[in-house]
């Protein structure tokens, strides 16, 4: 098994930190996992991204040509990434942000109002939270208990006060993911 996913949004979004996340829940399921930021100026307010690839397997490259997953949180993210996936790809779209429809029809899109439902969690920047929540929900990369405790081990570290928030917003992106419109 290798699946290859693409975060992207804007900078602030909390794209790199979902990465890393799922990076580390990974590697608590004794996973080889590659996990690449990509950001610079674009860091607050442009569009930045990152890649994470699990595997059970060594993996050859950190760079992903074609992707199983992606997350989008912003109208340039889709742009860009769309085109990325694999045909049967799971696109998960943030539709606070993006009203724009997919362009393909061979792929899964799961549309979830991402910045809404973290606002309902106590924090509006946990939209990238929430959309990891949607992901694992539609594909089982790894398992919602793997998610927990990395956020607990990645939050507690720096702001203990915060997990209740971080926790929630998985819980609505894993439960939003089930009704979620699919487009």
């Amino acid at each position: 098994m290798e699946h290859a996913t693409i975060f992207g949004g804007f900078g602030g979004q909390g794209l790199l930190f979902a990465g890393h996340v799922l990076a580390e829940a990974a590697m608590i399921e004794d996973r080889n996992v590659s996990w690449m930021p990509s950001y610079g100026p674009e860091m607050r307010g442009g569009t930045a991204f990152c890649t994470v690839i699990v595997a059970d397997h060594p993996i050859g490259s950190p760079i992903v040509d074609s992707a199983d997953s992606v997350v989008a949180l912003n109208p340039p993210a889709l742009t860009k990434f769309e085109p990325l996936l694999v045909p049967g790809g799971l696109l998960i779209l943030n539709a606070t942000l993006i009203e724009a429809e997919p362009r393909r029809t061979d792929i899964q899109a799961v549309a979830i109002p991402c910045t809404a439902l973290a606002r309902t969690a106590g924090d509006d920047r946990l939209v990238s939270v929430v959309a990891l929540g949607g992901l694992i929900a539609c594909r089982a990369i790894v398992s919602p208990a793997s998610i927990r405790t990395a956020l607990i081990a990645l939050v507690g570290q720096h702001r203990e006060a915060l997990i209740a928030a971080d926790l929630a917003a998985f819980s609505r992106g894993y439960e939003q993911a089930g009704i979620a419109v699919r487009v």
